[in-house]
């Protein structure tokens, strides 16, 4: 667990690679307090971007999931700091056409949030849409990164 400027974190890592990032005000288990050299890494490159000094992280992740949820993880870490996408637009570029309520599921299921950026998808009307840390915390995360709706 370590503390940012936005509420407590906490990440957890196997075998050398990520495997979650808790966001603030979400429950989290208990956690061996045993700091490894990735855990330290991942903890500076999260500090720096939400200090505005990082755009993208380099580290190793392994979200587990089905092949569908696999798809829109990696769609979702194609989209480009400040930039937003709409659930239909990542069910299209999945081949996945009227997955767009499919692809919202699994942004909320996202075991890895800011690092794979589901804040980064937004409503087809450009809206701020349900967030696993809050749609307050998704609404910061955008301005942070200056992204401008669809």
């Amino acid at each position: 667990m370590f503390d940012t400027p936005i509420g407590p974190m906490a990440l957890s890592e196997e075998d050398g690679v990520l495997t979650r990032l808790y966001l603030p005000n979400t429950p989290t288990p208990r956690i061996m307090p045993r700091e490894t050299p990735l855990l330290c890494r991942a903890r500076d490159q999260i500090l720096e971007y939400l200090d505005g000094e990082r755009k993208s992280f380099d580290l190793p992740l392994c979200a587990a999931g089905t092949d569908f949820q696999q798809k829109v993880w990696t769609a979702l870490r194609e989209i480009p700091w400040g930039e937003t996408r709409t659930y239909g637009q990542i069910a299209w570029q999945i081949g996945a056409h009227r997955a767009s309520r499919a692809v919202g599921m699994v942004c909320r299921q996202n075991p890895l949030p800011i690092l794979i950026p589901c804040h980064r998808v937004v409503g087809a009307d450009g809206s701020l849409t349900g967030y696993a840390g809050g749609v307050e915390l998704k609404k910061h995360l955008l301005e942070l990164e200056g992204a401008t709706c669809p």
